[in-house]
């Protein structure tokens, strides 16, 4: 009798284990060892599904929003041409003035940490209208509310605008990570670079966990390692923090020393110019952040949205004489090309330095100067036809992008 009722009962405490979470052990019936099976299923495809959402949670914040790189031209305009979020610091230039057909855009403007002036800097953001500021450096908890106070003025005109603060102490955290901006929250540095005071020295990697981060400085290498240290999941649970951005333009100063930046370390380019050094650098950083899936998502950069740099013509030829847009000898032509032209000194290509002009029947030429263009366009029939915001070249995505 026992046994009898021992055996009808076993399905029930089974069943109410299997509601439970619990997993059914020691059961030796088909109808037990069935949904010891079932149990088992449900259990896996739980810890997938938790797996498969802690990795998306950890890819999204790993993916930057833009990667800066902020120099001049040339190499601001080879930034941009790979889809690198290009500025200045507010002492620079792009120098992209002297050039007529570059076009780079100012998108980011950092401050000069070594002699800061708060007045300057805002003066310079409303001036340049940059998409991203690096407003200061708070070495207190003073400093920091000073430049939120400012990040909330700047917020009124420019709300969606990317403003990062740089703390240098652990007080100077709490009062950016918890200031209340209208429009996108504001981001902290995490200094990395050569600043005195380096977000190492005062700060465990746990003080920056949830909260929005731009790395600051230092080679790819490094950063990854943060960006892991800031991202990957912890024993205590700590929430991962948001990878807005980085910068970096240590490849534009060692390429004077001969050297490009590559994923296998630096490597020497004693055979190539100076922009072709950075150029290379250049093209590595981009792809160690694609293999890493930091790099933005394909068509968010600038060249997605603003089209390549330099304009090219229909033909690799200037209008006038079919010269090689592209001949690195000098060309001859008229007095006030051989003077903007210098092709010793200057590592800009004469397409840079010519005018490129694109008309209402879809032509585009090049010209190297006002005779030239005011010639072909009598000889053509083309004054007064020029599109005077031309689509920039169908604004090319990545994946155009060699």
């Amino acid at each position: 009798m026992a046994s009898s009722e021992t055996e009808a009962f076993e399905p029930y405490v089974q069943s109410d284990l299997f509601a439970f979470g619990e997993r059914p052990e020691g059961l030796s019936s088909p109808e037990s060892r069935d949904r010891q099976h079932h149990w088992d299923l449900a259990q896996k495809g739980g810890d997938l599904e938790r797996s498969d959402t802690v990795s998306s949670s950890i890819e999204s914040a790993r993916q930057a929003n833009y990667v800066a790189f902020l120099s001049r031209h040339p190499f601001a305009t080879e930034a941009h041409d790979l889809g690198f979020t290009t500025g200045v610091r507010e002492d620079c230039r792009l120098q992209t003035d002297g050039l007529p057909n570059v076009s780079v855009p100012l998108s980011m403007l950092d401050n000069d940490f070594k002699r800061p002036d708060l007045g300057r800097y805002l003066s310079c953001f409303r001036s340049l209208e940059p998409d991203i500021g690096v407003i200061g450096d708070a070495e207190t908890g003073r400093d920091a509310e000073r430049y939120v106070d400012a990040a909330l003025d700047l917020k009124v005109d420019y709300p969606s605008a990317t403003l990062i603060i740089v703390p240098k102490c652990l007080e100077a955290i709490e009062v950016i990570a918890t200031a209340e901006v209208p429009g996108t929250p504001l981001v902290l540095g995490y200094s990395m670079g050569y600043s005195d005071i380096l977000a190492e020295d005062f700060s465990d990697y746990a003080d920056w966990r949830g909260q929005r981060v731009h790395l600051l400085g230092a080679s790819p290498t490094k950063q990854w390692e943060v960006i892991q240290q800031l991202t990957q999941p912890t024993l205590v649970g700590d929430p991962s923090a948001d990878i807005v951005g980085l910068d970096w333009n240590g490849a534009h100063k060692i390429a004077y020393l001969g050297e490009y930046w590559s994923r296998d370390g630096w490597k020497p380019a004693d055979h190539l110019s100076v922009r072709s050094t950075v150029r290379r650098s250049l093209r590595e950083i981009r792809a160690f952040w694609k293999e890493r899936g930091v790099w933005p998502p394909t068509g968010s950069t600038p060249i997605g949205r603003h089209g390549p740099a330099v304009r090219v013509p229909d033909d690799p030829v200037f209008a006038v004489n079919g010269a090689d847009i592209n001949d690195p000898d000098p060309i001859l032509g008229p007095s006030e090309w051989e003077e903007r032209v210098d092709y010793e000194n200057d590592e800009s290509t004469p397409l840079e330095h010519a005018t490129v002009v694109s008309y209402e029947d879809g032509r585009t030429f090049a010209y190297r100067s006002k005779s030239e263009r005011d010639y072909v366009e009598y000889q053509e029939g083309l004054w007064g036809t020029e599109i005077t915001e031309p689509s920039l070249q169908s604004v090319c995505s990545e994946e155009t992008i060699e």
